[in-house]
């Protein structure tokens, strides 16, 4: 084995220290002997050379991980540094973490942190990174090597503010029918004597436990299937039967209103999904078209097969959704209309509960709605054919099934 230069023992603590923090476990990354041998072996006569066999510890390493000598040059750059945008050619391009490596060279100090970095284009966002820098040389201030890992904590950052935000909601959405049946509650106790106030608030009572009652439910619905995973066990599904088990559901609360609900379009398709989850979804659209439309009426249900896929759509002659507001009305507890839903009795998940089913069955939800023109919502799901799925990339049997 060559002899490469020498690394003092400060040097090692630093290497092991930042290994420790990486977020990789003692067993998944580990220096053999070999690489301890050599190490062991260096000397500082180089400082700017890259020790043998750090390449191949960097490479393990889920972290962006950068090695810069002590012109800010990239010594050494892993795949995912590479892939993320840090590193062009010999250099590092994002100058915040140029400045972080410069004060760890200085002060010898080991450095954590995040950064907010704005990338440039066309689509400008902002990324958050988590920074840890340490020297590889173990005199401070005398120019040697620096470790940088980077850790793009952007999704994780976006999936705690949802979390926090649906925490918040809920917690708003339940206080309020909670607190209602509570002051109800106390006005039936006042009113013992008064038979007719006592039905009245009765009445009133009902209604917001069913109300309470249809916000647990969805978010049970929403918690099964929000992670966007496949179905674990789909079964073919008729599309016939998910229509008219949608419809009946729905029958009662539109002849109230006079609002004539019709079926149209192609029958026999089918998917492969669960039945329960797709008369949720279509059910949800149907009630929504029909709080949303004028009394006497129209809400038509369409389904039929597009190219490799199977659509059904819904579409009302509504009061429509403004532009402004298309954008965000599948997000959870979204109401273009608040007031107006929560009259109707809406918990402001259904939209969500449509989104994250039809892409638990591999498909997309789309709409189409200008304001004062009513709207139209479209489920588009990978179509069946015999035991086949076939969505945007056909597997080869489904192709040679269309072919015959």
């Amino acid at each position: 084995m060559g002899v490469g230069p020498r690394w003092t023992p400060a040097q090692r603590s630093s290497l092991a220290y930042v290994l420790s923090t990486s977020g990789e476990s003692r067993s998944r990354v580990r220096i053999r002997v070999p690489l301890r041998a050599q190490i062991e072996s260096a000397s500082l006569s180089e400082p700017a050379a890259l020790p043998p066999g750090i390449a191949s510890v960097l490479a393990v390493l889920s972290s962006s991980a950068v090695v810069l000598d002590s012109e800010d040059r990239v010594l050494q750059a892993s795949a995912a540094a590479r892939a993320f945008g840090l590193v062009s050619g010999d250099q590092l391009v994002v100058q915040e973490l140029v400045a972080l490596a410069r004060q760890v060279r200085r002060d010898g100090e080991i450095r954590e942190g995040e950064l907010d970095v704005s990338t440039t284009g066309v689509h400008r966002r902002v990324t958050s990174l988590a920074v840890r820098a340490a020297p590889l040389d173990a005199a401070a201030g005398g120019g040697g090597l620096v470790l940088l890992l980077v850790e793009d904590q952007t999704e994780s950052r976006r999936v705690e503010e949802v979390r926090r935000d649906f925490v918040a909601n809920t917690s708003h959405e339940l206080k309020t029918p909670v607190g209602a049946l509570a002051l109800l509650a106390e006005t039936v106790e006042d009113a013992a004597d008064d038979p007719e106030a006592v039905r009245r608030f009765a009445s009133r009572m009902r209604q917001e436990a069913a109300r309470l009652t249809n916000l647990v439910q969805d978010m049970i619905t929403l918690s099964r299937i929000q992670a966007a995973e496949p179905i674990p066990d789909p079964v073919p599904v008729a599309l016939d039967a998910v229509v008219a088990e949608a419809l009946d559901r729905c029958r009662m609360k539109a002849s109230a209103r006079g609002i004539d609900l019709v079926a149209v379009g192609e029958h026999g398709l089918s998917v492969l999904g669960d039945e329960d989850l797709l008369v949720t979804a279509l059910r949800n659209l149907l009630e929504n078209a029909v709080a949303y439309s004028p009394d006497k009426t129209r809400v038509d249900v369409s389904t039929g097969q597009a190219d490799d896929a199977v659509e059904i759509s819904v579409s009302d002659q509504g009061i429509g959704i403004p532009e402004r507001d298309l954008e965000r009305i599948f997000e959870r507890f979204y109401r273009v209309d608040p007031a107006r839903s929560r009259a109707t009795g809406g918990t402001g998940l259904g939209l969500a509960i449509v989104k994250h089913v039809t892409a638990a069955h591999g498909g997309k939800v789309t709409v189409v709605s200008s304001e004062g023109a009513g709207s139209t919502f479209t489920l588009r799901l990978p179509l069946r054919i015999g035991a086949v799925i076939v969505n945007g990339a056909a597997p080869a049997m489904a192709r040679s099934a269309r072919r015959q």
